[in-house]
């Protein structure tokens, strides 16, 4: 990193000092998920960085405190109001620090380093939110966001709700006796998908919902050859509802990658909303909406209605 542009942000950063004085008496520490231990006293205004966290404070009821989201953060809707601090792998420490926050919670993997850097020595406490796309990741997201806030019990409660959801979708996933392979299309580029291979958060829901990944031997979200796709022979084809880029069924299906596969001789394309993806505390109902689509005729039992999962839209076909 330019040695003067860290000098400028350290600058900035030492500008917003004292947002980080309390207006508590009480103080309570957590260690994030860089392992660093952070310590919070006052979450009055709070900045939301990445879809799951933001969601999880509002579900703790702190969504009055929120100040500013990135834009990975959708919902509630009424997060469509507050101000943006950008993507969060592309974040400005001013940006952030300009809205005077007295806490920063941030889903690892927000960036780019330097930021996050710069923001981690601020003197406004900034804590990095583990990121995971299992079962036990979710919880452990809520947990931790709860005590960040201070509020520990609140999380556990939220937590067994959540876990009880998992348990539900568990016995859901019994039902499913032949399991359909799927493969998730974050982009379509001169014809070319770009595709989720392991340890991705598409992977992570699709073993949740009941489905396999269709494409091995990648990790990541890698571009994949035509040949590639046709040899996977995926059996549904996953797109985000976001970057769909209108591609109906006829269109996806008459690319070359996926002509000739058994999602292709079914029409087997689902939509999904971006948070399905996000891990945080609808996961489960995500699952299960998504195990609904892939199985049609299997009449799969809902999950039960909670506070945090009202007006989520569901997957279309």
């Amino acid at each position: 990193m330019n040695y003067a542009r860290l000098q400028s942000l350290t600058f900035a950063a030492a500008i917003f000092a004292a947002t980080s004085l309390s207006a508590n008496a009480d103080s309570w520490k957590v260690k994030d998920a860089a392992g660093k231990t952070v310590e919070i006293s006052d979450t009055s205004k709070i900045v939301t960085i990445g879809g799951a966290v933001t969601e999880i404070v509002y579900a703790l009821g702190f969504g009055d405190r929120v100040v500013a989201v990135d834009i990975t953060s959708t919902y509630p809707a009424s997060v469509k109001s507050l101000p943006s601090v950008g993507y969060m792998r592309t974040l400005s420490p001013e940006g952030v620090l300009a809205l005077a926050p007295t806490l920063v919670l941030a889903i690892e993997g927000s960036g780019p380093p330097d930021a996050v850097e710069v923001l981690s020595r601020a003197s406004v406490p900034f804590a990095l939110v583990p990121e995971g796309f299992d079962e036990q990741n979710v919880l452990k997201k809520v947990r931790f966001v709860a005590q960040a806030l201070g509020v520990p019990e609140k999380g556990e409660a939220m937590a067994r709700q959540i876990e009880e959801d998992f348990a539900a979708l568990k016995a859901m996933r019994a039902k499913i006796s032949a399991r359909r392979s799927a493969v998730f299309v974050l982009a379509i580029g001169n014809g070319s998908p770009t595709v989720a291979g392991a340890h991705t958060a598409a992977e992570g829901i699709f073993h949740l919902a009941g489905a396999d990944n269709a494409i091995r031997g990648i990790n990541g979200y890698k571009p994949a050859t035509p040949e590639a796709t046709l040899a996977a022979q995926p059996q549904a084809v996953i797109t985000m509802l976001e970057r769909n880029h209108g591609l109906e069924a006829e269109v996806m299906f008459a690319l070359p990658a996926f002509a000739g596969t058994p999602a292709a001789r079914d029409k087997r394309l689902i939509s999904v909303p971006s948070y399905y993806l996000s891990f945080g505390p609808r996961t489960a109902h995500a699952a299960n909406k998504l195990a609904a689509a892939i199985y049609p005729e299997l009449s799969l039992p809902q999950l039960p209605p909670r506070p945090w999962t009202a007006a989520e839209p569901a997957a279309t076909r």
